[in-house]
């Protein structure tokens, strides 16, 4: 039913979510068999669910776009899409609060525990002090690692990120004023901040790895800063990629000044994505 006839619309069937749902049980599948090195099946696996996701995001995307262009969705169902972002963007805080709250139990708890324990039931010379390689048995030379210095990359990704909260709130304040011009230039200068930002990332990944030995097997804080930095970065990706869509649909003359929820969902959701990195600075870099 169309939108200007006043009535709700409701998408007729679809095949996607079972194409979604397929995708993820052979990446799934893959993900087991390559972390049990079963290959070349794993491998195998991971990309046929990879290009069937591929292929199910275009689809099931491109179909929400032409649905939204053609009129179909009225300011009920525009309503009923804000509530559905703000409750996944509740779900994603909570997904990081759980691992915020790991970091912080390990340090403010287990830590000072595992120190009012005698040596002997742990390892000769355990001192407990944040960051700490256990639970680990046996400390060598081999094992020791260094925490990142805040003042270099991160505190240049934070600088990054920041930056890109403001040209994406320029290009929403140029979108609601209809200057097509500059809600490019400010959503092009949003992507190529989040892909510089990923940039970066990747190259303090390689440098704590090879120059601080550094690993996902450091122990509890090796696990949290990866776990917490590594899913940022992921969320960092697919809002960049997003973007980037929403960029290319504005180019498109796509959205209207009274009507552009796709691209209040994307800053929103890239807003969520700044406000987590700043909690990471502060916890995971600075107080190290």
């Amino acid at each position: 039913m169309s939108a200007t006839t006043g009535g709700y619309y409701f998408a007729p069937p679809s095949k996607w979510p079972i194409v979604g749902s397929t995708a993820l049980l052979f990446m799934g599948v893959g993900g087991a068999m390559t972390m049990n090195q079963i290959q070349p099946y794993g491998w195998t696996s991971l990309s046929i669910g990879f290009v069937i996701l591929v292929y199910m995001l275009f689809g099931w995307f491109g179909q929400v776009i032409r649905e939204s262009e053609s009129g179909m969705y009225n300011p009920q169902v525009d309503a009923s899409f804000r509530w559905s972002m703000s409750w996944f963007i509740f779900s994603e805080i909570m997904f990081f609060a759980a691992f915020f709250g790991a970091l912080y139990y390990a340090r403010a708890f287990s830590v000072p525990w595992l120190g009012d324990l005698d040596n002997a039931l742990i390892w000769q010379g355990y001192d407990a002090k944040w960051p700490t390689l256990g639970p680990y048995i046996g400390q060598t030379a081999s094992n020791q690692f260094g925490a990142m210095s805040p003042w270099g990359i991160p505190l240049l990704n934070t600088v990054l990120l920041l930056s890109s909260g403001v040209t994406v709130t320029w290009a929403h304040h140029a979108m609601k004023a209809n200057h097509r011009g500059q809600l490019v230039m400010g959503l092009f200068l949003t992507v190529v901040l989040g892909f510089t930002f990923l940039g970066f990332q990747v190259y303090e990944y390689m440098h704590a790895y090879s120059e601080l030995n550094l690993k996902l097997t450091s122990g509890v804080f090796g696990s949290t800063f990866y776990m917490l930095t590594g899913f940022h970065g992921f969320h960092v990706t697919l809002g960049a990629v997003m973007l980037t869509v929403i960029m290319f649909r504005c180019m498109k003359g796509h959205f209207k000044p009274n009507q552009h929820f796709g691209f209040e969902a994307v800053s929103w959701y890239w807003h969520f994505v700044d406000v987590v990195w700043l909690g990471l600075f502060l916890f995971v870099y600075v107080l190290v």
